[in-house]
């Protein structure tokens, strides 16, 4: 099957091949270019159409070819005889002029292998649309295989061959002689035209008198394309050899019946016995009843039925079938209008024009795209016309699809965008163009929206008619998404802005102001803050409608999501524009109200806005400026305390030469260290010494711990096992004391006390008792500070985040003589009372070993910056101590180093909880980022 299905490809393709070949050794390509075979045609469908054009105006044609290869098979003297036939056919149909006749564009050429002539531009023979596609291309184009014949088409195109005939008959007193399908060629635009005059008969007798049209007796002998088709043909041809107008009336019934029956002929006939055939045909027509003729139209059945009778006389002629009811159809009526356009004046074609709107949506879309657009537009070059067509033009646009907007219509459009001449008509064609905006918008490429339709609606903007201004303001809005956003801020606004400042109309100002308000939407915040909302300064007139469309583009951008006016903007510029407005003696209570309200609303926001910054603004510059007195005080007590708790803590451990802190040489090289600790960085002998002394320390903290039985006086371990017994001894004494004074528990409450604390509680002279106390204090809390590392006991930490979970609070002296401060640590898992077991002295011997190095007061108080509320914290009162002493303590704390009670920022009340405190003001910092970046 694939092969037959090849081979019949290549013979296909090998025929067409031939005929171009054989084409182009034709006069007629000298002229013309020979496109694709698209239908065939003429008597037996002998011709083959091609599409063409022509060479020096590329105007569209249809080629007629006849391939002399087809006639090969007969004789030498048949084969004159066709082409004699044919020739004769196609040189009366070239003399022949009429709407109803197909056009000839270029006469009858011949060459050695074919006869070619071209005509008006063609669709198929109508024998091609009813179903006989012989001599077609394989396979069959679709557009003719699916061709279905609409009611309004066959109506109109049977009309069409009754009026042809009728021209035939009165005007050039000739018989065609061979009316059928194959006769009969559809144009491009779908009208039915007649051709194939090969065996028309002219009248003998002379013009004013009854016609008379001789008639050759049948010959069976010549070929096939020497003689009519028998089925179409009038029996008195062949049985009686006579002829007259009314037998071209018998073939045109026979066209009508095999048009409704899928192109079946009434009758077959048996061209080996012609005569037989027609006498049998004779009878049958003296007795066919309208049962016969059951698929035709009843409205046209018995004109039918008249046509095919075998009496010539009682056949109607042509000019009374162009009159029958079954011809008075609307879009058949509409169609011949059309057709006889060019005959009516401008009047007629107006009238014409304002009723078609009514029509159009009762026609197939096929006719009216074929048919009517075609018509309409010739009737563009006409200006006076062009606002009549054009509503019927767009229209059809609507039908279409954009291939075939794009296609058909928008090349005939341009020249009527730009049309300006005469004025009147111009005018109409801006607001009909402006009425179907959205149309020419969605369906129009966006080049040539640019290029075309936005200057018609830039003209209609600047145009002298306040109506058409007022229409161009009212459907702008309608199609502003449309338009691409350069066009409008460079272009649209632009024009609509001077429309308004220009213009002596109070309507067109209002529907200007409208059409603004309308399209923010479509535009940006900032062009409308900079450009739109300055514009509404410079509006002149105090009308309450410019009032109030003034009002609305306020309240639009100001209430708008995407828009929004800032608050700068609210109080600097529309503000002081809105209020004098508000008060204007034109103005109604309404409008007032009007007013009021928005102004009202804008205080509101402006306030909120406002109050919100400032309060994110106080909150961020007192934590700035809690933050600087911190660091002032850490500047300005740092020498105070660093002298004073430098020669106590000296004293604490000069006896185990410790030498960490301030060294234990003399107190005159304390100075001379502290000054080394403040510059910016270590020498390299001095980064030499700290690594050998890290390394050190990282030794003994891989040795066994000490155990304390053992008692050497020089070495200095047995200096540390003294201390350590002190210690001891002191922590003994400090928890018999404190049976007499608060206990320290998980409930209580307190600071944690920094590296300076220290040197402030032993700021005045104290005595040995004292400092042993101290030193038992010491020897339960452990430093965390920056530089050095002096663990004690690992089971708690007074140093650590105040966030962190477990927190241990504590409370040394009198509640009542100091406020409770906050303080955190964080013991370990599992962390169990500081007990005082043996092996605890190895975190001791690690603190205060010979390998530490040595770290100046400046060092110990450069803190992280959240530890900085810690230092605010003065040493609590130890048992044991006298009120004296804390009261000593605490005048000093509270008139030199903080003023607590000078600044109530420092309100003691303030710091109950940090954590909370420190919180909050990193939330407002981070929100005050968010907000000024």
């Amino acid at each position: 099957m694939e092969s037959m299905l090849n081979k019949l490809k290549s013979t296909v393709t090998k025929v067409t091949a031939d005929v171009t070949s054989a084409v182009m050794g034709n006069p007629v390509t000298r002229e013309f270019d020979v496109g694709r075979h698209i239908a065939s045609g003429g008597n037996g469908l002998a011709w083959k159409i091609f599409n063409g054009t022509k060479k020096s105006t590329k105007q569209e044609v249809a080629v007629f070819v006849f391939d002399k290869k087809l006639i090969d098979k007969y004789q030498k003297f048949e084969k004159d005889q066709i082409i004699d036939s044919l020739k004769r056919g196609v040189q009366q149909l070239t003399r022949l002029r009429h709407p109803r006749l197909l056009t000839v564009q270029h006469p009858l050429e011949e060459s050695r292998d074919c006869l070619a002539f071209c005509t008006e531009p063609v669709f198929a023979s109508l024998a091609n649309v009813l179903g006989n596609w012989e001599n077609l291309p394989s396979p069959v184009s679709p557009d003719i295989k699916d061709y279905n014949l609409y009611d309004v088409e066959t109506k109109y195109g049977l009309l069409q061959v009754s009026e042809g005939l009728s021209f035939l008959h009165s005007s050039v007193k000739m018989v065609h002689g061979n009316i059928t399908p194959e006769n009969i060629i559809l144009n491009k635009s779908g009208a039915w035209k007649i051709m194939g005059f090969d065996f028309c008969v002219s009248s003998t007798n002379p013009s004013e008198q009854e016609p008379k049209f001789p008639c050759k007796e049948w010959d069976p002998n010549l070929p096939s394309l020497c003689l009519p088709n028998p089925e179409y043909l009038a029996p008195e041809y062949i049985l009686s050899v006579s002829c007259e107008a009314a037998s071209d009336m018998y073939s045109l019934g026979t066209v009508m019946y095999a048009v409704f029956n899928k192109g079946k002929p009434i009758f077959e006939v048996n061209k080996q016995d012609i005569y037989k055939s027609f006498s049998r045909q004779l009878d049958q027509l003296s007795r066919l009843r309208s049962s016969s003729l059951s698929n035709i139209p009843e409205e046209v059945r018995e004109h039918v039925k008249l046509l095919l009778n075998v009496t010539p006389t009682v056949r109607p002629d042509a000019d009374q079938m162009t009159k029958i009811p079954f011809f008075d159809d609307v879009g058949a009526v509409t169609l011949q209008y059309f057709d006889t356009l060019f005959q009516r004046d401008n009047l007629q074609k107006s009238q014409f024009f304002k009723g078609l709107p009514k029509v159009l949506p009762k026609l197939p879309k096929r006719v009216i795209v074929q048919r009517i657009l075609p018509c309409l537009t010739s009737e563009f070059v006409n200006p006076d016309m062009v606002p009549f067509v054009l509503p019927n033009v767009l229209l059809i646009a609507e039908e279409c699809t954009k291939e075939e907007y794009v296609k058909l219509i928008l090349p005939e459009l341009g020249p009527v965008f730009k049309q300006q001449e005469p004025i009147q008509a111009s005018n109409m064609i801006l607001l009909i163009f402006l009425q179907k905006m959205d149309l020419l918008l969605t369906k129009t490429p966006p080049d040539e929206i640019k290029n075309s339709v936005l200057p018609m609606v830039y003209r209609a903007l600047e145009a002298p008619s306040i109506q058409i201004q007022e229409l161009c303001l009212n459907i702008i809005p309608t199609f502003a998404n449309l338009i691409d956003y350069p066009s409008m801020k460079n272009a649209l606004i632009p024009r609509i802005k001077n429309a308004c400042l220009q213009t002596s109309s109070l309507a067109v100002r209002v529907n200007s102001l409208v059409c603004l308000g309308k399209i923010l939407e479509y535009l940006d915040k900032w062009f409308v803050l900079d450009d739109i909302l300055p514009f509404l300064q410079q509006i002149p007139s105090k009308e309450p409608a410019v009032l109030m469309g003034i009002l609305g583009i306020y309240k639009c951008t100001f209430t708008h999501k995407k828009l929004g006016i800032t608050k700068e903007q609210l109080a600097g510029k529309v503000l002081p524009h809105l209020i004098p407005l508000s008060i204007e003696n034109n103005l109604n209570l309404n409008q007032f109200n009007s007013f009021i309200s928005v102004i009202k609303e804008m205080l509101n926001r402006l306030e909120s806005e406002h109050k919100t910054k400032l309060e994110q603004l106080h909150i961020m510059q007192e934590q700035q400026k809690s933050l600087d007195i911190g660091n002032q005080m850490n500047a300005s007590e740092e020498k105070k305390v660093t002298n004073v708790g430098s020669q106590q803590i000296d004293k604490v451990f000069n006896n185990i030469g410790a030498d960490f802190l301030t060294g234990s040489e003399s107190e005159n090289k304390e100075d001379g260290l502290q000054n080394k600790h403040k510059r910016a960085s270590l020498t390299l002998e001095e980064k030499q010494k700290l690594a050998k002394e890290q390394e050190q320390a990282q030794k003994l903290k891989s040795q066994q711990p000490l155990k304390p039985q053992v008692h050497t006086p020089v070495a200095p371990v047995k200096q540390t096992k003294d201390l350590t017994d002190t210690l001891m001894d002191n922590m003994s004494s400090l928890t018999s004391l404190s049976v007499s004074t608060p206990k320290i528990s998980a409930s209580s409450t307190f600071t944690s006390v920094p590296s300076m604390g220290l040197g402030m509680m032993f700021s005045t002279p104290i005595d040995n008792t004292k400092r042993n106390l101290t030193n038992g204090l010491n020897a339960n809390m452990g430093f965390q500070t920056s530089g050095f590392n002096m663990p004690v006991n690992t089971n708690q930490n007074l140093f650590s985040s105040p966030s962190t979970p477990g927190v241990t609070k504590m409370t040394l002296g009198t509640p009542s003589t100091l406020p409770n401060f906050s303080a955190v640590s964080v013991p370990p898992a599992g962390a169990k009372p500081t007990q005082q077991r043996p092996t605890d002295m190895s975190a001791l011997n690690n603190l205060f070993g010979p390998q530490k190095p040595k770290v100046s007061m400046n060092q110990l108080s450069q803190q992280k910056p959240n530890q900085w509320l810690n230092q605010f914290v003065p040493p609590q009162g130890s048992p044991g101590m006298g009120s004296s002493v804390i009261g000593t303590q605490m005048n000093m704390i509270g008139q030199s180093a903080f003023g607590v009670q000078a600044n109530p920022f420092f309100n003691p009340q303030n710091f109950a909880q940090p954590p909370t405190t420190m919180t909050n003001s990193s939330s407002a910092s981070n929100d005050l980022k968010d907000l000024f970046g």
